[in-house]
């Protein structure tokens, strides 16, 4: 057992699930104040969930023996995780096979977590976990299978895309990044429109909260990038710097389509730039050098900045842009390593521009569309038949006057004791004024609509 790697790999962990609190805040902070809260449990209740489900019976599905094809690993193998716990159980390199249990364990949390971003504002919360609960069984678990899991020299069979395709996906731009943004549309779509899309101020009503949330995530983030090493080495390191770099210069190009599209710099596309450009590295932190990152982050920066407009010309409401972010800076990451990979790097592959052939790029480009379309029909069914059974959506009045309210019977902000009333005064007021200072919150908010 090799001590260092399983201490980076739990810590890597631990930063990984950091992330999701990070979401919930940097999207918890886009939303109105009046969908604050439901906001948070969205991404929490997702955690719960999929911790669970992961145990008894995702992990198996993920990485147990491929059952044909490289499509679905064995889902009795492992089931409650039987067989795990003991010490001469190890992952390649030395790594206990626990310690890979719980890295991507917090992989399947926040991917699932981050769907919840186009929603909001509007769904019910019980259909969101009954959604969480399926899209993690028939979404997520096979298409981890299909990516992350590797085939080794006693015997086990992995996935097709990491194995029979051979495409470079280091640490989820497809598994994690395209299949949550390609789900995030299709649930979109089917959800429908809120209240007022196109016509009201929708703007986020705490910036800080955002900023807050997008530093958790870049910080968490090197865990996700660094820590798929699976050790303490030099590919780490570069994923790591890699990681870094791509980020900066994802902010400088949002930031710069701010600037002369609209005039002025935001705080709200710092903190989008900076998701976008850690999205974007995701599959290549180990296939490219530093430059060929920020070359990349550069690109991603600028064509999510550009891409998060498309939903008002087209007519689809993805409430906090998680198609224009996720799914776009999905796509740039894993079709860019098929240009801007070298052969110094860890990954050892070269793409297009150094030499490499079309071979590369069209792997990737495979990849990408096959996680797209499979995604994006499971997705429909699952939704489709949520609707059809106990809705997907909550009332106009219950979203006219909070989904906080009307689905966890609380409110992020109590403004009325704020006020100055009595304890009577704030039981009988709340539901009544809440509404109402919501709005009037909404409307002094700074930053672009989200």
């Amino acid at each position: 057992m090799d001590t260092g790697a399983t201490a980076w790999v739990l810590t890597s962990a631990s930063l990984v699930l950091l992330m999701t609190p990070g979401l919930a805040l940097f999207y918890g902070g886009m939303v109105r104040a009046k969908s604050v809260l439901n906001m948070l449990m969205m991404s929490f209740g997702a955690a719960a969930l999929v911790g669970v489900l992961w145990v008894m019976y995702g992990y198996s599905i993920a990485f147990g023996d491929d059952m044909g094809a490289g499509l679905l690993g064995n889902p009795a193998q492992y089931l409650g995780l039987a067989g795990l716990m003991e010490d001469t159980t190890t992952e390649a390199g030395g790594l206990p096979a626990m310690a890979f249990v719980g890295f991507q364990a917090v992989f399947a949390i926040l991917t699932v977590a981050l769907i919840s971003g186009a929603v909001a504002d509007r769904m019910k919360f019980s259909s969101w976990m009954l959604f969480a609960g399926l899209w993690a069984t028939l979404v997520y678990f096979p298409v981890a299978h299909w990516v992350f899991d590797f085939s080794n020299d006693s015997g086990h069979v992995g996935g097709w895309i990491a194995n029979n395709l051979g495409a470079i996906d280091f640490a989820g731009g497809t598994a994690v990044h395209i299949n949550a943004g390609v789900a995030a549309l299709v649930l979109a779509l089917i959800v429908g429109k809120r209240r007022g899309f196109g016509r009201e101020p929708m703007r986020p009503h705490n910036l800080p909260t955002v900023m807050l949330g997008a530093g958790l995530l870049w910080f968490g983030w090197f865990g996700f990038n660094a820590g798929s090493a699976l050790g303490a080495n030099n590919t780490a390191s570069v994923a790591w710097v890699n990681t870094l770099v791509a980020t900066c210069a994802a902010i400088l190009g949002w930031l710069l389509v701010e600037r002369f599209r609209d005039g002025h710099a935001t705080s709200l596309g710092g903190a989008s730039g900076a998701v976008a450009g850690l999205v974007a590295i995701t599959p290549a932190c180990g296939a490219l050098s530093p430059f060929g990152s920020i070359v990349l982050g550069a690109v991603a920066g600028v064509l999510c900045a550009l891409a998060v407009g498309l939903k008002y010309r087209f007519g689809y409401d993805d409430s906090l842009d998680v198609v224009g972010v996720h799914l776009v800076g999905g796509l740039v990451g894993t079709i860019g390593v098929g240009f801007l990979a070298t052969s110094n790097a860890p990954a050892g592959v070269d793409g297009l521009f150094f030499g490499g052939g079309f071979a590369s790029l069209g792997d990737q480009v495979i990849a990408a569309l096959a996680v797209m379309v499979y995604s994006a029909v499971v997705t429909a069914v699952i939704a489709l038949v949520i609707k059809a059974v106990m809705g997907l959506r909550v009332s106009d009045e219950d979203e006219a006057s909070g989904i906080d309210q009307s689905q966890h019977a609380e409110a992020g902000y109590d403004f009325v004791t704020l006020g100055g009333g009595g304890s009577a005064a704030r039981q009988s007021g709340a539901e009544a004024r809440a509404p109402h200072l919501d709005v009037r919150s909404e409307r002094t908010s700074e930053g672009v609509g989200a």
